[in-house]
């Protein structure tokens, strides 16, 4: 049984799939009740973070394609935090490749694990109030568009499915909410 009270307790992994990207495990697991059995988990090698860059009561977003659920949205600038970088680092460094635009001083708004059930992904939102145009995007992979889109619109955007990207959608719910 578990030392700790309610813990689940892990008593090993196998690797099914590995590459830089993500990874697919076979946890050997506990409950504290003693049942054990192998749990599926993704485990990813890096943490992500979005930048929400928030002007004059307008937010950066770009227009992009997700091929994986072949769907169309607005989402703030992300991605992942590479090697040595902080999570301010990555923010300014991903906002200015995917938009061309240079955020200000940020502030840590949030982290979050999405699906903890199933990964160990880790989000975190950066907020930034200033921004500069340093040029064109670096990437031109990642947005079709780039607009600044009021904040009275983000609401009704999110409503009618023009938001669906989670780390994007959780970042400007709590500009909403003021958080």
């Amino acid at each position: 049984m578990p030392a700790e009270p309610g813990r689940w307790v892990e008593h090993g992994q196998r690797f099914v799939y590995e590459s830089d990207w993500m990874s697919m495990a076979l946890v050997d697991i506990e409950t504290p009740s003693g049942k054990r059995f192998e749990h599926h988990a993704v485990r990813f090698p890096a943490e992500a973070v979005g930048t929400l860059v928030v002007v004059d009561a307008h937010v950066l977003l770009i227009w992009r394609h997700r091929f994986i659920t072949d769907t169309w949205g607005w989402e703030i600038p992300a991605g992942g935090i590479d090697s040595g970088e902080t999570i301010a680092e990555a923010g300014h460094r991903e906002c200015v490749e995917e938009t061309g635009w240079a955020p200000g001083p940020m502030s840590l708004v949030m982290s979050w694990h999405p699906s903890n059930g199933a990964t160990d992904q880790t989000f975190h939102v950066v907020r930034a109030t200033e921004a500069t145009l340093v040029g064109e995007p670096i990437d031109t992979d990642e947005a079709l568009k780039i607009e600044w889109v009021p904040v009275t619109d983000l609401a009704a955007m999110i409503r009618d499915g023009l938001l669906g990207d989670g780390l994007s959608v959780m970042g400007l719910l709590s500009e909403l909410a003021g958080i």
